[in-house]
């Protein structure tokens, strides 16, 4: 009976971890979005020019 209680708390635990793990993860992510899509530089000081034919 002991080790049956010790089992699914072990369990328990395990799966409290994982799950913090993941929010933290998505409430806490790195900078940008990891490639080179340039999705944080401002371009608001840059003239457009003529299109191209």
């Amino acid at each position: 009976m002991i080790f049956q209680t010790i089992a699914i708390v072990l369990l328990f635990a395990a799966a409290v971890f994982y799950v913090g793990r993941l929010v933290y993860k998505s409430l806490y992510v790195k900078k940008g979005c990891g490639s080179n899509c340039k999705c944080g530089v401002d371009f608001s000081d840059i003239e457009p020019g003529k299109p191209r034919a």
